[in-house]
């Protein structure tokens, strides 16, 4: 982690109005879209805000969701969402800073999981693809995802995982993992 990142733990119902517009205005200029409709659809959660010099410059946050490996009960997930990393100051280690400093802060669920755009920072930090077929469960039905891709982290708390079997997760409006 670079020792001049300075990390904030908030929950979204605490954030400061000031941190939040400053939050939206990185998300929205790491992925090049406005952000705040899509944190509006993932409701209340947690954020890791990483500061250098006094200044916003990277995100993270995690809602509560339950994965469920076939044959298993579900998974408490801490859902990383939203990781992003002001452009003009990218490839500094500040993302994988938060992403280390996440393990401290998840202790309570029993594993961590994502949807990532890219996955090399992940992987170098202990992440792993999910090998089996995925799925939503919707209404008492599995429907089927075969587009999508998720990384787990194991956790202290983790399982044995049946890495290559299916695995659900329950349905959200937008993006379903």
């Amino acid at each position: 982690m670079p020792e001049s990142l300075l990390i904030r733990r908030f929950y979204s119902t605490a954030l400061p109005k000031d941190l939040t517009a400053a939050m939206y205005r990185l998300c929205d200029a790491a992925y090049e879209c406005p952000t705040a409709p899509y944190f509006e659809d993932l409701g209340n959660g947690e954020h890791l805000l990483g500061f250098h010099d006094g200044a916003l410059v990277s995100h993270l946050m995690w809602v509560t969701r339950w994965l469920e490996p076939d044959g298993l009960a579900p998974l408490r997930t801490a859902y990383v969402e939203m990781v992003a990393t002001d452009p003009a100051v990218q490839r500094r280690g500040y993302a994988s800073g938060l992403l280390e400093e996440l393990v401290a802060h998840v202790g309570d669920y029993v594993v961590a999981a994502l949807c990532p755009a890219t996955e090399g920072v992940y992987a170098r930090l202990g992440w792993r693809f999910w090998r089996g077929p995925l799925a939503a469960r919707r209404d008492g039905t599995l429907v089927p995802t075969p587009e999508e891709r998720v990384m787990l982290l194991p956790l202290p708390r983790t399982p044995p995982l049946p890495w290559d079997t299916p695995l659900s997760i329950e349905w959200r409006p937008g993006e379903i993992w």
